[in-house]
């Protein structure tokens, strides 16, 4: 009996296997530098905060940064829409986030690279904090964060 894949089935597949691959290991041999490089971008922003290092922040973010989420906290049925914070307050929460080392070693930061063009990329982050959502663009050579939506883990 023959089976028939549809080219829809292959290519999210193909998706699925390029996603689990960024998460578990990062890009591998051959792999697209700029994707390689956007990806440390992201690594910086998720690790500025869970190892104080704000300096991270400076090195893979654009001052002119957008960041807009959605906060929930524990208790809370519903999120608070709206809330944005700027560049200034990204540096001084990476400064203080896990100063005191609440953060388990093992905190989550995984990430998926969903596409990268010439000049622009996608990506996603599963953070302790939630999910962030990025834009990137590489400007003189080097891939910076411009955007960011979020919003607090699901439920």
């Amino acid at each position: 009996m023959k089976t028939r894949v549809s080219m829809g089935v292959l290519l999210a597949a193909a998706g699925t296997s390029l996603a689990v691959g960024l998460i578990a290991g990062g890009a591998g041999p051959g792999a697209n530098p700029d994707e390689v490089l956007v990806r440390e971008a992201v690594l910086d922003y998720v690790e500025a905060c869970y190892d104080v290092q704000p300096a991270r922040i400076e090195k893979s973010v654009d001052p002119s940064l957008v960041k807009l989420g959605f906060f929930r906290g524990k208790k809370d049925a519903d999120y608070r829409p709206g809330e944005s914070m700027t560049y200034k307050e990204l540096v001084d929460i990476a400064g203080t986030y896990n100063k005191s080392g609440k953060l388990p070693k093992d905190a989550p930061k995984e990430i998926v690279v969903f596409e990268v063009l010439d000049k622009t990329a996608c990506a996603k982050l599963k953070a302790q904090w939630g999910i962030d959502y990025f834009h990137l663009a590489k400007v003189d050579g080097k891939w910076k964060i411009y955007q960011v939506m979020w919003q607090s883990n699901p439920a």
